[in-house]
């Protein structure tokens, strides 16, 4: 009996210095995936501001030889679902099936293509969309970013509360938290799909002081609130938050 419980006492033993180590392991690699992500944002914030400075200066020399400097054309829209259902053509619902724009005040980031111009074309005056900035993308995500977790056509919608999850699901490309999720939206990377795939529709609030009429387009000479926005998307985005 004795020699029994002195073997199951090293067992445990064993069994806890394993588990021990296994902890330590696991500390350590979570330690150098948060090292290794600070490095990662600092080098994106690095980016961004290079070109920034590249932008204001390439405007400094058209304004210098008389010249207008035009922008490179967007790559990444955010788009709002304005409407309801009533009165929708079979061709508009199955856009919006097809961009998951199921509710009133949903939003989605959309990759800008010939084809998904067209498709914004045929929804214009059911959506508003624009040209989200990166500070837009990361209050979005921040305050109002929710995955998909479990099992493909049995997702669960989870709040983003650590880079975890994020990890688990996209670490295979190199995407570990928030920033790198943020870096691949705002510059179309190669792995937007994978980032807006695990992006859960966001459900945005009514904003702030109302719309103005819903039932005219943004440019139009009575401004509304359907269309193109463009930058003023953002102002729009952080009255809805």
């Amino acid at each position: 009996m004795s020699e029994m419980k002195t073997k199951l006492k090293e067992r445990t033993k064993e069994q806890y210095e394993k588990m021990k180590k296994m902890k330590e392991v696991e500390k350590k690699i979570r330690k150098n995936h948060r090292n290794e992500l600070c490095k990662r944002t600092i080098k994106y914030y690095k980016e961004y501001e290079a070109e920034i400075n590249k932008i204001a200066h390439l405007k400094r020399l058209a304004r210098k030889n008389g010249c207008y400097y035009r922008e490179a054309g967007k790559k990444v829209v955010f788009v709002i679902r304005l409407k309801g259902v009533n009165k929708l053509s079979p061709k508009v619902r199955s856009i919006f099936r097809l961009f998951r724009l199921l509710q009133v005040h949903n939003g989605v980031f959309v990759k800008v293509n010939k084809a998904t111009k067209t498709m914004l074309k045929l929804i214009e005056p059911f959506i508003t969309y624009g040209y989200p900035n990166r500070s837009t993308i990361q209050k979005l995500l921040y305050k109002r970013g929710y995955i998909k977790v479990g099992k493909s056509r049995r997702h669960c919608r989870k709040k983003i509360q650590n880079n975890e999850d994020i990890s688990d699901h996209l670490g295979l490309y190199g995407i570990h938290g928030v920033e790198d999720m943020v870096y691949q939206i705002h510059t179309c990377g190669p792995y937007f799909k994978k980032v807006n795939k695990f992006l859960w529709t966001f459900k945005l609030k009514p904003p702030k002081k109302g719309f103005k009429a819903k039932r005219h387009g943004f440019n139009e000479q009575r401004p509304g609130d359907w269309g193109n926005r463009e930058n003023h998307i953002n102002e729009l985005i952080e009255r809805m938050i």
